[in-house]
């Protein structure tokens, strides 16, 4: 298969994730927001918090819409760009997909057009009720499509099938509950609550600037800096996680997230800064913090972590014992039924390893035919890009430890500073508003640049998976998904700007009626609603 045609599928597919992803934080983060804002408003009857829940919910519904538009065709991507990946694992990786949009899409879909046109419709219980649903089924959603991408990462629950070719599920319990897409679930829906939390603090700052909507500004900041806090410090904690995971899941990923070439002996040192050299299987002037690795990598003391160099031999030797499955899967491909029970057993001791002899196919037709050399190089492969993951996985973690500092100081100051706020505080978090797009986008990338040269790790390499299509075919489309969604992100955010322009829209009657309410208490308690004193009880 060419390489240029694999490459071109791959940024394809790359660029319509990430636009897509452009779109998903703020959708799951807003939609709790704005639940937490309307449970406030249901509990106090206070007007100010149903103005809040219909700004944001507006941003929140412009966000959705082009959200759910950018999504539709990567899962026909699949299909068009991905043939054999479909034919091959179709039957596991099917499930969830199909599940996501019976299940939790149109949960969230039926909800969205009630919280918008409901206002008047439903009681404030059953308003609040239909908010709470479309933040479950923004999340649910998000679960779902994690769970298959956390088997692409991990596997379980499945094996292959010599006599049908494919991969068929085994377990739909273990692909539910894989520990890669757990801790992808809560890390990536905590990263969304991290990029709401830094929109809505970011746009309250510049109304807070321009001394407009001060009320809901404020309000806005306390409710933000204090989910977004807890949801930054969750990314820190669940991120930990997901590298503890990756250690016995998918070494080769956290040995280049570290340029980690040789193995160290326990506990290994993180990398805090390098220069990862994949010519010389070298990261210059590295700077490490001893220890920190092993605990993160294996909770231990005691055990190590192994090194790139270490995992290429390793995989040489896969690629060896799986040439012994695909020989064997060929004389059951050949005989079919007439297949001896030998060769079937042989074909079950060594099948696990069957994807590492796949990995041949770019160099040789038939990988029993590979020479030496040939399953060198193709051991080499398994081995990404190691400066690109390096760099990109710190500088997230850098953004995210800054996400914290910037949460706990407005949290401080809303919580025990009677809500003031420097100025220079303002400007930071109206000029930090995209980062949290940033990090999310960079921990994408270590994701799934990290697992090449799979598209399911150790199964199935991204080489035999791409469709066999034309270039033409590829440039065409890709130009046309660049510019369509280039064309609908500037429609997003030119909305944005103008609703936030606008700013929120006062409900007069409901706020005077409030008003109202609020004096008569104010008086049958013996206070007087204009001096804002006691009078004397008559």
């Amino acid at each position: 298969m060419e390489i240029g045609l694999v490459e071109l599928s791959r940024l394809q597919f790359a660029l319509t994730a990430m636009y897509h992803f452009l779109f998903v934080p703020l959708t799951l983060g807003l939609s709790i927001l704005v639940a937490i804002m309307e449970t406030v408003y249901v509990m106090t009857n206070r007007p100010i918090w149903r103005q809040m829940t219909k700004f944001w919910g507006t941003l929140f519904g412009i966000n959705f819409v082009l959200g759910v538009a950018t999504g539709i065709t990567m899962e026909f991507q699949f299909g068009m760009n991905w043939s054999y990946y479909s034919h091959y694992v179709g039957d596991v990786f099917g499930a969830p997909l199909a599940i996501e949009g019976l299940m939790a899409f149109f949960l969230e879909a039926t909800f969205v057009g009630l919280f918008f046109f409901g206002w008047d419709k439903l009681s404030k219980v059953q308003h609040l009720v239909v908010a709470w649903l479309v933040a479950i089924g923004s999340n649910f959603s998000a679960l779902w499509i994690l769970i298959a991408n956390g088997w692409m990462q991990n596997p379980v629950g499945a094996e292959f099938n010599p006599d049908t070719m494919r991969m068929e599920m085994t377990s739909f319990f273990e692909v539910l509950f894989n520990e890669v897409a757990q801790a992808k679930f809560v890390h990536t829906v905590s990263a969304g609550y991290v990029t709401a939390s830094v929109f809505v603090l970011g746009v309250s700052a510049l109304y807070l600037l321009q001394d407009r909507h001060r009320d809901l500004a404020r309000r806005s900041i306390a409710v933000a800096s204090a989910f977004g806090l807890a949801a930054a410090l969750s990314v820190v904690v669940l991120g930990d996680e997901s590298g503890y995971s990756a250690s016995h899941t998918q070494k080769m990923k956290l040995a280049a997230m570290e340029g980690m070439w040789e193995t160290h002996h326990a506990p290994a040192p993180f990398t805090a800064i390098g220069f990862p050299d994949k010519e010389a299987r070298e990261t210059h002037y590295a700077v490490e913090i001893p220890w920190v690795m092993g605990l993160i990598g294996t909770r231990s003391l005691t055990q190590e972590i192994p090194g790139i160099n270490d995992l290429v031999a390793e995989s040489e030797d896969r690629i060896r014992d799986g040439l012994i499955a695909y020989d064997a899967l060929m004389t059951i491909r050949d005989q079919r039924d007439a297949t001896p029970q030998s060769v079937r057993d042989t074909f079950e001791a060594h099948s696990d390893n069957l994807g590492y002899a796949m990995l041949l196919m770019p160099y040789v037709d038939d990988p029993r035919e590979a020479t030496d050399e040939q399953i060198a190089m193709a051991a080499d492969d398994t081995v990404p890009g190691v400066a690109p993951l390096f760099w990109a996985f710190r500088i997230m973690v850098a953004l995210g430890f800054s996400f914290i500092a910037v949460m706990a100081y407005f949290f401080w100051r809303a919580s025990f500073r009677q809500m003031q706020f420097p100025r220079w505080s303002l400007y930071l978090a109206v000029a930090i508003i995209p980062t949290p797009w940033i990090a999310a986008e960079l921990g994408w990338f270590v994701a799934e640049f990290g697992r090449q040269p799979w598209t399911v790790d150790g199964v199935l390499p991204t080489a035999m998976s791409a469709s066999h299509l034309s270039i033409a075919d590829l440039l065409i489309s890709l130009a046309g998904f660049v510019i369509f969604y280039t064309v609908l992100f500037v429609i997003e955010v030119r909305l944005m700007v103008k609703y936030i322009r606008k700013g929120p829209v006062q409900d007069v009657e409901e706020t005077e009626a409030w008003q109202a309410r609020h004096e008569r208490r104010l008086k049958s308690s013996g206070v007087d609603p204009d001096a804002g004193v006691a009078t004397p009880a008559e």
